[in-house]
């Protein structure tokens, strides 16, 4: 992967290396059966319809008249505008998926209303790009898709656990945007004091109710439609791989009735980028199997596995130890590399030493959402840097090193708290295994 090898291509060049240096020869005849039958699960179908849903919402105007909704209704809020950008992450995230989507579908409007206004660069981008990591892990969330496969968990129970801590790291950066609103007010109010230079933070906007009601008919069919998934699939009308099926098709019937996106020529970019993101996972999902494939059968990632327990860490320095493997991956992979990668191998100790495993996805995946915002390589970073080009890349970077204490505050909570993300799955189905 350092060499420049796609991660699909080199997971399935150290397999086949394996295969061939220390597996029987005929393993090589199985190469394809093997990676057929494993990927072969009803589970894995929901990722490209997923994609499609988020590509479609993503491709129209959804985000920016999600922002300009909630801007409307929150903007007497002290730090309203950075808050209501929170929110419009949060469930824009929540409809499409994905983080670099939520990124620059909310980022596009919202970073630039956010310096009209006053807010400092690199507050605006820290918020957007730590709003965007949300993406993964609110439902449906194809990280979240993947670590169900990988781990053998519920996908509807780890989709359900995701809600609380969600929730928990939505409250915390509306939180620290109203804290840090009044420290830039105060600085301007003080400035204008003292120099008479007036920062537009010390504006204030008035918006009739009549402007607040305009907002919302463009938004409510978006929301109806998070709300039909989410009904669809826990009220056990249908499957994750039918609701995300049906949450693609109704995406595309809105968009056309609401945007007018409907013709060859519009939808060409939705199935165009659908089609190459589906690809690009479902490549490295099936070397990444082919990999794990090959390890177990050499005993390699129980022989790891049994190496790790046999170093008789306490539970939670085992918690912690491997929590920092994930956080140094980070600096180098993509959440999805990083499950499929190191789930054989962390996941038995985790299990033996008594962790929930639905639990631990949902902190793993906050934790993974810190490498997509931290570099080098800090996904959403570079694209809060291609849609505001004029803030310095120092200046996005030092904007999210509060959302990441922010989320290691939350991962800290929730090792405290399992319930934050237990509760509601068990609540809603019952006490897991």
């Amino acid at each position: 992967m350092f060499l420049g090898m796609p991660i699909a291509f080199a997971l399935g060049a150290v397999a086949v290396l394996f295969m061939v240096g220390f597996m029987p020869a005929a393993s090589l005849d199985t190469v394809t059966q093997n990676v057929y039958e494993e990927m072969a699960s009803i589970t894995l179908l929901s990722i490209p319809l997923f994609i499609l849903k988020g590509a479609a919402i993503g491709k129209s105007r959804a985000g920016q008249d999600l922002y300009s909704a909630l801007h409307a209704w929150m903007h007497k809020i002290p730090g309203g505008l950075g808050i209501a950008n929170v929110f419009a992450c949060a469930l824009f995230a929540a409809m499409a998926g994905s983080s670099p989507a939520t990124c620059s579908a909310i980022g596009s409007a919202g970073i630039p209303e956010m310096r009209k206004r006053g807010y400092s660069g690199a507050f605006a981008a820290g918020l957007i790009a730590a709003g965007g990591t949300l993406g993964i892990l609110l439902p449906p969330s194809i990280t979240m898709i993947l670590y169900a496969v990988a781990a053998e968990q519920s996908l509807g129970r780890l989709f359900l656990a995701g809600l609380g801590p969600g929730l928990l790291l939505v409250m915390l950066f509306a939180g620290y945007a109203m804290v840090r609103f009044r420290q830039e007010y105060a600085a301007a109010k003080k400035a204008y004091a003292e120099t008479g230079a007036r920062s537009a933070l010390l504006h204030e906007e008035n918006l009739t109710l009549r402007d607040r009601f305009a907002a919302l008919p463009r938004v409510l069919p978006f929301v109806v439609l998070l709300t039909g998934v989410m009904v669809a699939l826990y009220g056990g009308y249908a499957t994750p791989s039918e609701t995300a099926g049906l949450g693609g098709v109704l995406a595309l019937a809105l968009i056309a009735l609401i945007y007018g996106v409907w013709t060859p020529k519009d939808l060409s970019p939705i199935l165009t980028s659908t089609i190459r993101e589906s690809t690009m996972l479902m490549m490295i999902i099936g070397m990444s199997l082919l990999y794990s494939y090959v390890m177990s059968y050499l005993h390699i990632s129980q022989a790891a596995a049994q190496a790790i327990v046999a170093l008789n860490l306490s539970k939670w320095l085992l918690l912690a130890t491997i929590l920092v493997l994930v956080v140094v991956l980070g600096f180098f992979l993509p959440p999805v590399s990083i499950i499929l990668m190191t789930a054989p191998i962390i996941l038995p100790p985790l299990k033996a030493a008594g962790f929930d495993l639905i639990w631990f996805g949902v902190v793993m995946t906050i934790v993974m959402e810190m490498g997509l915002i931290h570099p080098p390589v800090g996904l959403n970073i570079f694209v809060i840097k291609n849609i505001a080009p004029d803030i310095p890349l120092k200046d996005v970077i030092w904007g999210t090193v509060p959302f990441v204490l922010l989320m290691l505050l939350a991962v800290i909570l929730l090792c405290l708290f399992p319930q934050i993300a237990t509760g509601f799955p068990d609540l809603v189905m019952g006490k897991g295994r």
